[in-house]
């Protein structure tokens, strides 16, 4: 696939702009993962099944993920754009009324469309507009303003779930997202819209197989891939049970807005300082720091409770933050422009699909030893395995 071409372009807009988004992203993201896993319980009852359900919908997205490229080849992606952010704001205000449970599961699914879609084109976008700025840099810039925002969120959805239940807090990642959808007019952005042709189901089954297997034909991609897949299932397994074990050692819902907020200055401190420590010393030895890193605080937290458990919470999202600007780049660095359009679906699956292994293999780990704590095993093996990818040969 050819890389895309703008008909016209705002003056002012460049890579930056693209990376300045993640403020939003970051802020309405963080309000809804601070509260999904605990409506997810509240619906289900069960830590256990909340892994099953989040495998299930990861399915889903990994899905969408692998047939975004012919999306791409259907609609602009300007104008999926559009249509993601606008489809996630009117999603989000639906769910954040009392509503019956399986209305709220259709409406979750809804949003994974969008959420699949809107995740893979601003690192796409930024690609297109990078220029001479490197993606190592745009990269640092987009994770700095998505930390930025979600260093606010928690304390926000965790004051709105107290006043007026959990759902009710994501109201506000709907009026984040649109505010994001008002942003992006801005650019005044136009490509030209591409001639819908008929889809043939066979054809296109064939094309995505094809296009599944050239990808991990291209040197580089599979390590990229497992790496990729290593760091979202670290992210996957955090984001969905320290919510839950928080509440499950007794502390308040304060409190795990702490240990959120509190989680974010590492990525803070380190996200622009990223950008240059990459060009300077490359990227296996932050990814080893930060997969080691958190494979050693994994093991403790087995085990750990109470106060302790908490600051280990806290304490490895600087593992994190040595990652977070640094996984995908073994992507980038390894494609021709022309090729990213092509294959980032295929590529973003690899942030999917740990989303379906890492909470089925943690729902199993808790149906064996009967304590959710038993998840952190999980996250300490794809930690030991992300490294000896890293160091092995290529």
């Amino acid at each position: 696939m050819a890389r895309d071409k703008y008909i016209s372009v705002g003056k002012r807009v460049n890579g930056f702009s693209f990376a300045n988004l993640g403020f939003f992203t970051g802020f309405a993201d963080g309000i809804y993962n601070a509260v999904y896993s605990l409506v997810i319980l509240e619906i289900f009852r069960s830590s256990a099944v909340v892994g099953v359900y989040v495998a299930l919908y990861s399915v889903f997205c990994f899905i969408i993920g692998l047939f975004a490229n012919e999306v791409f080849r259907q609609f602009s992606k300007v104008r999926v754009f559009y249509f993601a952010l606008i489809m996630l704001a009117a999603c989000y205000a639906m769910m954040s009324f009392s509503i019956l449970p399986r209305t709220f599961i259709i409406l979750d699914y809804t949003t994974g469309i969008a959420i699949t879609l809107s995740s893979m084109l601003i690192p796409l976008f930024m690609s297109d507009f990078s220029k001479n700025t490197g993606m190592a840099r745009l990269n640092s810039r987009y994770h700095l303003w998505l930390n930025v925002g979600a260093l606010f969120a928690p304390t926000i959805a965790v004051a709105i779930a107290n006043s007026f239940g959990n759902r009710a807090a994501f109201f506000g990642s709907a009026v984040i997202y649109l505010a994001a959808w008002i942003s992006f007019k801005y650019f005044r952005i136009v490509q030209e819209d591409k001639q819908i042709k008929p889809v043939n189901p066979r054809k296109t089954f064939k094309a995505l197989w094809n296009n599944t297997r050239e990808f991990f034909k291209v040197p580089g991609m599979l390590r990229a891939y497992l790496v990729n897949f290593g760091y979202y299932s670290l992210r996957a397994m955090r984001v969905l049970y320290v919510p839950i074990l928080v509440i499950e050692n007794g502390f308040s819902k304060d409190a795990l807005s702490w240990v959120l907020t509190l989680g974010i200055i590492p990525y803070l401190l380190l996200s622009e300082y990223m950008g240059h420590a990459v060009r300077k010393y490359g990227k296996n030895i932050w990814l080893i720091l930060g997969f080691g890193s958190f494979a050693t605080l994994s093991a403790l937290a087995t085990f750990i409770t109470g106060v302790p458990l908490l600051i280990i919470f806290i304490a490895w999202q600087i593992s994190g933050a040595l990652m977070e600007s640094v996984h995908d780049l073994l992507f980038f660095d390894n494609t021709k422009k022309s090729q990213q359009t092509k294959y980032y679906g295929v590529f973003r699956t690899s942030s999917n699909l740990p989303n379906v292994v890492a909470p089925v293999l943690g729902a199993a780990m808790i149906a064996i030893f009967g304590a959710t704590s038993a998840v952190w095993a999980v996250t300490a093996v794809v930690g030991v395995l992300s490294i000896v990818v890293l160091i092995g040969r290529k």
